[in-house]
């Protein structure tokens, strides 16, 4: 006999409670308590394989035998990117973004493009023949791709044993249901019980699966919390519609780096792979301007050169504004404070704006100072020359320090033919500085890098 139980589930975070409440105890966020019914009985779950069984007992660490995970290596360079080397066998990834910015578009490519593999493409949100149009639009031919359209997880089992499948791509799983759990789908219970399943699968077949999220307005991924923990590697496509490029990026991998990227550019066709991003980044000129620096960052293991723009104006209105893009507001406010104290430069009454160019959102502290030399370039209304090329923090103290991967962003700044990288003094340390193509300038203070320019 089942037995059920209602409780209140907050949408936001997972937090049960047995009656309704106002305001979550956990997240604090108020009306997002909402009634779900949970039934227990005897059945199975959608997917049991009786072969999977958990170890029940402990093991010493010399008793447990190392299995490597075999890679299936993807026609998509940038996935493999993200993804450490290409999709381990059993892994269950998870991919986030917001409405209309290409995730089915692209998961609907790259199974295309596994024309070796006996792919399933599952979708609770379009039909049949939608997904035929978008496949028609990209132009590639894949007859070990099968379509299903459900939302319910044991008749999606179902048909897959029958067909076995080597790799299965769900868009979404917030429309999907599974019948242990009476509510609808969407819901923190259905989310976590269909994800649950999703992954008992994964482990028990070493069939990889890639799940396609919703996002919620605050751009976080909908559902419970646990969802990103459950998961192997969770992975955000980001973008500005305004823009063409798009942005793979990976913020958790059990199998690999996790602050690795990959960039698209999003074509009539279906989405390009942007091998060089830092030709794209940087803008072609006629003309020196001046407020632009060019930064050397790095986005996990592959180093960007990307341009930096400032402007530098005198306040209308009686508070000056700061409004940045691309980049973190307090972090330029402090660069502001370390000029007017160190350098004697006088931006307390002058409007500053920055922007870092291609939509792009940059963490990396080594950009420091080529905003820092953009935002001095546009006070002087002075352009730097375009075969400059900038890397290196700035403390409180005014001095520049040391960044990581030096070598890294060096060898990029020269391929792309660069003159002169300014960099701190303190990376000296086992630098190679006469046999290279590009001049090297070492500075170890804010008051020196302004006299070299200007």
């Amino acid at each position: 006999m089942a037995k059920s139980k209602n409780v209140f589930a907050c949408q936001h975070c997972g937090f049960e409670s047995p009656k309704w409440m106002g305001k979550c105890p956990s997240c604090q966020s108020w009306n997002s308590f909402v009634e779900e019914i949970q039934r227990k009985d005897e059945k199975k779950a959608a997917w049991q394989d009786p072969s999977f069984d958990k170890v029940a007992h402990a093991l010493k660490l010399s008793e447990i035998g190392i299995q490597n995970n075999r890679r299936i290596v993807t026609a998509d360079e940038e996935l493999n990117r993200v993804l450490g080397g290409g999709i381990v066998e059993g892994s269950v990834v998870l991919v986030s973004g917001e409405p209309g910015i290409g995730k089915s578009t692209l998961f609907l490519q790259i199974a295309l493009q596994m024309q070796q593999l006996n792919t399933l493409y599952i979708s609770g949100e379009e039909s049949l023949q939608q997904i035929k149009l978008r496949a028609e639009r990209i132009g590639i031919q894949n007859e070990n791709l099968r379509l299903l359209t459900n939302n319910d997880t044991s008749k999606i089992f179902s048909e897959i044993k029958k067909i076995q499948p080597e790799l299965v791509i769900i868009d979404s799983i917030q429309t999907l249901e599974s019948p242990n759990i009476e509510s609808a789908p969407g819901s923190v219970g259905q989310v976590r019980e269909c994800a649950a399943e999703w992954v008992r699968y994964a482990k028990s077949s070493h069939v990889p699966v890639f799940i396609i999220g919703h996002v919620t307005k605050d751009g976080s991924i909908a559902g419970p919390k646990v969802l990103e923990h459950m998961v192997d590697t969770v992975l955000q496509f980001e973008g500005d519609r305004h823009y063409t490029y798009r942005i793979l990026r990976t913020s958790k991998n059990r199998f690999g780096n996790a602050n690795e990227l990959g960039i698209y550019e999003m074509h009539e066709n279906g989405l390009r792979q942007v091998s060089n991003p830092s030709e794209i980044l940087i803008t072609q000129k006629d003309e020196a301007l001046s407020g632009i620096a060019i930064a050397a960052t790095m986005e996990g293991a592959r180093p960007l050169l990307i341009e930096t723009q400032a402007l530098v104006s005198q306040a209308v209105y009686g508070t000056p504004q700061r409004t940045v893009s691309g980049f973190d507001l307090r972090r330029m406010q402090l660069l502001l404070a370390v000029l007017e104290k160190r350098g004697g430069f006088q931006f307390g009454m002058k409007d500053v704006f920055l922007n870092i160019a291609g939509g792009l959102r940059i963490e990396d502290p080594a950009i420091d100072l080529a905003v820092l030399s953009a935002l001095l370039s546009s006070y002087e209304d002075k352009p730097l020359s375009p075969h400059y090329c900038f890397v290196g923090e700035v403390g409180l103290s005014g001095e520049v320090r040391a960044v990581s991967r030096i070598d890294q962003r060096i060898a990029e700044a020269e391929k792309l033919g660069f003159e002169k990288i300014f960099l701190s003094t303190y990376n000296s340390k086992g630098l190679d500085l006469k046999n290279r193509k590009i001049e090297i300038v070492l500075v170890s203070k804010v008051e020196e890098i302004y006299r070299l320019l200007f």
